[in-house]
């Protein structure tokens, strides 16, 4: 004897409504204002506007690479807010900024880029071999 055939489940309808009758929640702000990106989104933001200070003196930096991280692993009593990696075999010169230790040390926006923007002169002087105040004659003095 043939088993009966289950029939076709029935898909259920998008949803237009929340269950108190009101429409679907949106985004909280458009992407095109500065709440809709997040701290790390920021973060790179403020190192990319750095950077491209810096690039308009020194072309060659175009081939370094600008890397974020996180956290460090650190080794030893200090944690540091950057790192430079010079080029390699296979590889390309690199900096790093650390977000963490940076966030930690500053208050606002306004000291978090100015804090950038020094860590990012020191290790671009470290790569290059030069002092940071040949790098960006401001340095020190924000």
């Amino acid at each position: 004897m043939d088993s009966p055939v289950p029939p076709n489940p029935i898909e259920p309808r998008p949803r237009r409504r929340d269950r108190h009758g009101r429409g679907m929640r949106g985004p909280v702000a458009p992407p095109q204002v500065p709440l809709s990106a997040s701290r790390s989104d920021s973060f790179r933001d403020l190192v990319r506007d750095s950077v491209e200070r810096l690039e308009r003196r020194w072309p060659q930096l175009a081939e370094i690479d600008f890397l974020v991280i996180d956290v460090p692993d650190v080794e030893g009593d200090s944690v540091p807010l950057g790192r430079s990696v010079p080029e390699g075999k296979d590889r390309p010169a690199h900096i790093v900024v650390y977000r963490r230790p940076v966030e930690i040390r500053t208050k606002n926006r306004e000291e978090r880029a100015m804090l950038v923007h020094e860590v990012v002169v020191e290790q671009v002087a470290e790569l290059l071999g030069l002092a940071p105040e040949s790098v960006d004659p401001r340095y020190g003095q924000d």
